[in-house]
């Protein structure tokens, strides 16, 4: 009886199948892969001597190992024309807060060789609580000032994709300098959360998420009260419901204060600071606030002397961007960008280093890394070789394409300039991911690299040309949050 029943099955299997493969070559849409196709296309494994020991290989090997280039080997040359006098390397850990230790490193830079420290560091942790709370509020704000739209719509959308990020921009830097001021590091320290981001974040992420639904809810329901009367009455109805949804949303930050202070510790409000000279002999001894110590050692309006600019060659040149929501603080202000040929940032750079200045810099710090040299080089890996095809897309195809953009932000402080050409031929980058990564916690690029990763570039003013200053006049272009161009850097 069992065999009957094999035998029946099977039989009905195989009619199954043929009825479906019938569908398939005679009713079935078009763009499916076929028997026929399936055969076509398994022709491009041919699985002969060549195949089998590379895929031999890649069974238990890395592809970026096997893809090194080994005519590639040997260490760059480790010599630059010019460098900016820095000292130390920080590090971020686990943690997207590239952004603040590479604009912290750009400022500590001017520091260390103004009162010629033997050393110092900044406090990441103390502007990062501010990072995460300015950010809780412009999401929670954000979705007051979408409370009208559906909850489909695309800004609401990406609001609640996005309602808290470590990463960021130069932005962020500006606006919270500004805001709340600087601490040394020793005044506040960072905390195993500081350095180990993830978990804390998604705590405050789910929060906020169901805080954002509140405010909606809350106002759906009250305009729903309000209903449609007299002018006057709606008017004062719905100023009512603002205030009601202000008060929430101080309350659900409060809340987010808390698990913020339990995480990071409570931001410091005044501090004791002896600064030393290099020969570590006491200068002086005084009681700071965070805003009055960033006005005796830096005192830079951060919001005003810089300018951003970016090669995107998906964009016209010269014309000056602005993105939604590009910035940390709700009362700040989302920041410009000028779109410049790469040779024209270049130019800016050279003159900015030349000068002993350092600079913001962001990339996409992933492609073609030799992790053991710390070196950048298009000749890094050989993947076609290996993989027998080729990679042709361009800088503007890679982009389009959401192949490569801005990933990470590190201090431009270094620039090899060839002296019969005048050329740039390699640059170096101070990185915050600790002195034993990369090259002594630095990273050596080659310019070829350069002109086809490098994408953002924060230069002081004195540094920028005057027809490029004249680009900010402009009325800038705007482009929504969720342009790929302008993810934040981690």
């Amino acid at each position: 009886m069992k065999r009957i029943i094999l035998t029946a099955a099977t039989a009905a299997f195989f009619v199954c199948s043929a009825a479906y493969a019938q569908q398939q070559t005679a009713g079935a849409p078009e763009g499916g892969i076929s028997a026929e196709m399936l055969e076509k296309i398994s022709q491009g494994y041919e699985g002969d001597a060549d195949d089998r020991a590379i895929r031999n290989a890649l069974a238990g090997t890395s592809i970026g190992t096997l893809a090194i280039n080994a005519e590639n080997a040997a260490m760059i040359d480790t010599h630059f024309s010019d460098r900016v006098k820095t000292k130390g390397i920080t590090d971020q850990q686990s943690s997207g807060r590239c952004w603040l230790f590479t604009g912290l490193n750009v400022l500590r830079a001017k520091m260390i060789d103004k009162y010629d420290l033997p050393g110092m560091e900044f406090s990441q942790n103390y502007l990062f609580f501010y990072d995460q709370l300015e950010k809780a509020n412009l999401f929670l704000q954000g979705i007051i000032d979408t409370k009208e739209l559906p909850f489909e719509d695309r800004k609401v959308d990406w609001l609640f994709s996005n309602p808290l990020s470590d990463g960021g921009q130069f932005t962020g830097v500006s606006n919270l300098i500004t805001k709340y001021g600087l601490v040394p590091s020793d005044a506040m320290p960072e905390t195993y959360q500081a350095n180990n981001t993830s978990q804390m974040a998604n705590l405050i992420k789910l929060k906020l998420r169901e805080d954002g639904l509140a405010l909606r809810q809350a106002y759906e329901e009250g305009r729903a009260k309000v209903g449609k009367g007299p002018k006057k009455d709606v008017q004062k109805g719905l100023a009512a419901l603002d205030a009601r949804l202000q008060e929430m949303k101080v309350q659900q930050l409060s809340e987010i204060y808390r698990m913020l202070a339990l995480c990071l510790g409570e931001p410091v409000k005044e501090f004791e600071w002896i600064r030393c000279d290099k020969d570590n002999k006491v200068v002086s001894r005084k009681t700071y606030t965070p805003k009055s110590f960033y006005d005796e050692y830096i005192g830079e309006d951060l919001e005003n002397n810089y300018v951003m600019v970016m090669n995107d060659p998906c964009r016209e040149y010269g014309k000056v961007y602005e993105i939604d929501y590009d910035r940390h603080v709700y009362d700040g202000h989302n920041w410009l960008y000028v779109n410049l040929p790469v040779e024209r940032i270049k130019e800016m750079a050279i003159a900015s280093i030349k000068d002993n200045v350092a600079m913001y810099f962001s990339c996409d710090v992933g492609k073609f890394y030799d992790r053991k040299k710390g070196v950048l080089d298009l000749a890094n890996f050989d993947y076609e070789s290996l993989m027998g095809v080729t990679f042709g897309m361009d800088k503007k195809q890679r982009v389009q394409t959401h192949a490569s953009g801005s990933s990470h932000a590190m201090t431009l402080i270094a620039v090899d300039v060839c002296p019969e050409t005048g050329k740039p031929v390699k640059w170096m980058v101070e990185n915050s991911w600790g002195p034993a990564s990369g090259y002594k916690g630095c990273l050596i690029m080659t310019d070829e690299w350069f002109n086809e990763y490098m994408f953002r570039l924060v230069v002081e003013k004195k540094y920028v040309p005057e027809d490029v200053l004249k680009m900010l006049e402009q009325e800038p272009v705007q482009l929504p949050a969720w342009d790929p161009m302008f993810a934040p850097e981690e």
